[in-house]
């Protein structure tokens, strides 16, 4: 019989409100656990990779171009930087900058020209994402994911050291040639950030092996779609055997619960589905099946804090 589970964000994203009597109900009876809170945790509980560091330059590369094997990778995704007092911000990632095949085409080029000087080779599988293949004994920095730096100061987590210091040079004369770049011009015209920078993150290589108990992935994520990829199981579709559906874009406690969580309970209570698992980014994981419906006895769960 089927399964599902719901990969989510930590409860903390979502708005204080009280549950739907049923989903309360079925949260109060659930098995339900803590384990190791953050991103990196919550996709470990779910893939085993090996070796254990992994790359996400190179898994989203898997799921984008199918050419990562035998290279090594490293994001450097278009960003918007805006000056301060104190020094720039990091305002747009690649993903709020609403980017089409046109920028890349107008952007990328002359990119191209400035990496390869470095023996380093630019492309642009998807308008969000870019990636430099490096050679693959290339010293490297710690970098940080722009998550972190999104709204704080760019220059306090430039990486540092004698690495460092080559990608900090780069960056600078990167953003040079964004900052120069007539096509910009056009998008401020058109009420859009200007691509002025990059931003470096993600290094490595494909991990040897991964493995999943899911037979499904539903995700948008380029990263959990490479590590689908790499494990041989389907991503999209209609859920099946055992899916792992990626929900932690969601902010909206009602989306939560009346559009993800209430069919599946639904589907529980018909006989349709066997089990279904929420696992939190902070930790905080249920697991939820049919013959919890005579434990009477549990109090049910007001709020999504007090599980």
């Amino acid at each position: 019989m089927a399964k599902a589970t719901l990969l989510l964000p930590a409860r903390s994203r979502f708005p204080a409100g009280a549950l739907p009597a049923q989903v309360a109900a079925a949260l109060g009876r659930a098995e339900h656990g803590l384990a190791e809170a953050g991103e990196s945790a919550q996709l470990r509980r779910h893939f085993t990779i090996e070796p254990v560091s992994w790359s996400a330059a190179a898994l989203s590369r898997h799921a984008d171009a199918g050419d990562a094997d035998g290279s090594l990778w490293l994001r450097a995704d278009p960003a918007n930087v805006v000056p301060d007092m104190q020094g720039a911000r990091l305002m747009a990632s690649a993903e709020t900058l609403r980017l089409e095949q046109a920028d890349v085409d107008a952007l990328v080029p002359e990119l191209q020209s400035l990496f390869a000087g470095f023996g380093y080779q630019l492309d642009a599988p998807t308008p969000s994402r870019w990636y430099l293949r490096l050679p693959e004994a290339t010293p490297l920095p710690v970098f940080v994911e722009p998550e972190v730096v999104l709204g704080d100061d760019l220059f306090e987590h430039l990486p540092d050291g004698d690495n460092g210091r080559q990608w900090r040079a780069l960056l600078t004369e990167a953003q040079v040639v964004l900052h120069q770049h007539p096509w910009n011009e056009r998008r401020v015209a058109d009420g859009k950030r200007a691509v002025n920078s990059l931003w470096f993150w993600g290094a490595g290589t494909l991990p040897a092996s991964v493995r999943t108990v899911h037979a499904q992935v539903r995700s948008r994520d380029a990263l959990l779609q490479g590590l689908a990829k790499m494990a041989g199981v389907r991503i999209g579709g209609e859920q099946t055997v055992d899916a792992l559906v990626d929900l932690r874009q969601l902010r909206s406690l009602d989306q939560l619960t009346r559009d993800a969580i209430t069919p599946l309970l639904d589907a529980i209570a018909r006989g349709e589905l066997e089990e279904l698992r929420l696992d939190f980014e902070d930790g905080v994981h249920y697991r939820i099946h049919r013959g919890q419906r005579w434990r009477f006895w549990k109090k049910p769960l007001p709020t999504l804090t007090d599980g």
